[in-house]
């Protein structure tokens, strides 16, 4: 099991994804085998991998800064925006649809046990995962049935600066 530490915000755009991607490469230079993982990212445009799968071009980019080559189990579930409500569900590098944003939430508990899968893959070829969030863990609107913040955080059992006594 590696270790796992993870980054979260308070909003979008406020620099989770380049803190991630300079852990990884910190990391990666310190001699770790170290993986980026955003269970579910928003993005209008996608990374194609070698084998012609989707995944959010952020964590292509992190998968580049720890030396690895981008794989879809780093972002096993990637929403391409198709209008204010709905979305287009790329489930480990594949369309799978699009969705409402009713669909996509009566979807989610189902998603959580492709991300558990991508997640423990990782978990197991390497000693670091960098876990990155989205958004703010704090938006109320988003807390039902949310994969990618504090779930993800409660399910891995990632500890905090604050709970280390770092802060």
């Amino acid at each position: 099991m590696a270790k796992r530490i993870m980054v979260q915000g308070t909003g979008s755009g406020v620099g989770k994804s380049i803190i991630v991607a300079a852990l990884c490469r910190i990391l990666s230079q310190d001699g770790y085998e170290v993986a980026p993982f955003k269970s579910q990212n928003m993005a209008l445009n996608s990374y194609v991998t070698r084998d012609g799968l989707e995944m959010g071009r952020a964590q292509a980019f992190q998968a580049f800064a720890a030396r690895k080559e981008p794989r879809v189990e780093m972002n096993p579930l990637l929403l391409k925006p198709t209008g204010d409500t709905s979305a287009q569900v790329i489930l480990r590098g594949k369309p799978i649809g699009n969705m409402s944003a009713k669909e996509y939430h009566d979807f989610k508990p189902q998603a959580l046990s492709l991300i558990k899968d991508c997640f423990g893959q990782l978990d197991r070829e390497n000693d670091l995962v960098v876990i990155g969030g989205a958004g703010s863990p704090a938006e109320v609107n988003l807390r039902t049935n949310d994969i990618v913040n504090m779930s993800i955080a409660k399910l891995y059992d990632n500890r905090t600066f604050r709970e280390e006594g770092y802060g």
